[in-house]
């Protein structure tokens, strides 16, 4: 059978939608591990298409005179954007299907052949990325016939003592090397909450931990009525904020909301910056400053009552300044790429400044640093609308043609944020939802 067409993969989608379904309790669980299998073939596949794209795009783009350190730049983005994931992901996509297809022969026939998930292959290519091809291929042989019974911990430990057996001395390097990647992090979490965390080297990490422990034990031997996770909590908080404690902590909030939330006529979320979407009653507690003693600076953000969309900015400046600036991430929130998610780092111009593109709200998007420079490659498009999206919706094409439209997420007291209202009033308010703009810190 020979390669299936772009037809052939369509009419295999459209199938699955209408598998029918059984009464056998036993055929279900068969169709479940045949489409895992499925799933991993696919996967193969598009490692070599990945592979097989990188090289005709090399190929054409040094056939087109462009520089070599330029030439498949902007690969792992239309990778990313066709799989719909973020720019970072699609990059460690384009370096696994390299991996697979041209120094895991084994790992590669496991995936194809469904035995292996993507997931676990990625792990493999992970633990021997410090070895040479040669070792690699070795430790791929090494592993052949094992992978398919082995969970994710065993094959981590295998690959790692086989890469180690090996090249000691690389992997020794490998780890020293990981230092330099060494970040602080934060990640929105339910309930109004935010996970903060560090990727340290091992001997920190455990020292932090050790330190928040022992103050947390200190504290409960003292009569300290909150938990060991609290106190630690509120100790992280405490030094690395110099404050007395944990809630006392100055702030200056960017908070978006409508007026009818604000003066508690409706229950339509506000927008916290760096957060995300909060409960009005939590955004108007925010505002008075309820839940803490501490002064907190409010930045107010005007939003048109109909459409939601922040004031309208145009500038003769070639660059996005300072409030410019600071109302366009604000409206992007996070990096306009489709599927990125990733912080934004440049505020940007989608029809390029240095063409006649205007400062604009229309003609802004906020992009992450990665994002940015890919649209940059050869080939690479972005065009705005100012008619689409909220009023700055932009067109990206990719250089074969693709195109995919990016558009700001919806803000306080648009259509969308009041589609989320419930349809019946409100039974029963909320704690400390008696806040009038009075309470209010300007």
């Amino acid at each position: 059978m020979g390669c299936p067409t772009l037809a052939d993969l369509d009419r295999w989608l459209g199938a699955l939608a209408r598998t029918p379904v059984t009464a056998r309790q036993s055929e279900r669980i068969d169709r479940i591990t045949a489409l895992e299998k499925l799933k991993s073939a696919a996967a193969a596949a598009q490692a070599r298409e990945t592979v097989a794209f990188k090289k005709s795009r090399i190929a054409d783009e040094h056939a087109a005179g462009v520089r070599l350190i330029n030439q498949g730049r902007g690969v792992a983005g239309e990778i990313a954007l066709a799989r719909r994931e973020s720019r970072y992901r699609g990059s460690r996509l384009v370096g696994l299907a390299d991996a697979l297809v041209s120094e895991m022969p084994n790992t590669m026939a496991a995936l194809t052949r469904g035995d292996l998930s993507e997931w676990r292959a990625t792990l493999v290519a992970r633990e021997t990325a410090c070895l040479s091809v040669e070792d690699r291929r070795e430790v791929d042989l090494r592993l052949a016939g094992r992978l398919a019974s082995m969970s994710d911990a065993h094959l981590v430990a295998e690959a790692r003592r086989h890469a180690y057996a090996l090249d000691p001395y690389g992997f020794l390097n490998r780890g020293r090397r990981a230092a330099a990647d060494r970040h602080v992090s934060s990640r929105p979490a339910p309930d109004t909450m935010t996970r903060v965390s560090a990727l340290l080297p091992a001997a920190q990490g455990v020292a932090v931990i050790a330190a928040l422990g022992r103050e947390a034990e200190r504290c409960r031997a003292a009569g300290d009525p909150r938990s060991r996770g609290q106190v630690m909590a509120d100790t992280f908080v405490e030094r690395l904020t110099g404050q007395t404690a944990a809630d006392q902590t100055p702030v200056e909030i960017q908070l978006v909301m409508t007026d009818r939330s604000l003066f508690n006529l409706d229950p339509t979320p506000g927008l916290l910056h760096g957060y995300g979407p909060v409960p009005a009653p939590e955004a108007r507690a925010l505002l008075a400053g309820l839940d803490t003693p501490t002064k907190a600076w409010i930045r107010r953000l005007l939003t048109d009552p109909v459409t939601g969309r922040l004031a309208a900015l145009d500038s003769h400046r070639r660059l996005f300044a300072h409030t410019r600036r600071r109302a366009l991430i604000i409206r992007d929130q996070l990096c306009r790429t489709p599927w990125c998610g990733a912080p934004i780092r440049h505020a940007d111009h989608a029809h390029h400044a240095a063409t006649g593109g205007r400062t604009t709200e229309a003609n802004g998007q906020g992009l992450c640093e990665a994002c940015n420079y890919t649209k940059e490659a050869p080939g690479w498009q972005s065009k705005p609308d100012p008619a689409g999206g909220g009023g700055a919706s932009v067109t990206i094409t990719t250089p074969t043609g693709h195109s995919y439209t990016s558009r700001p997420p919806p803000l306080p007291g648009s259509e969308w944020s009041a589609s989320l209202l419930p349809t019946e009033p409100l039974t029963q308010t909320p704690p400390h939802d008696d806040l009038t703009p009075m309470n209010c810190v300007a």
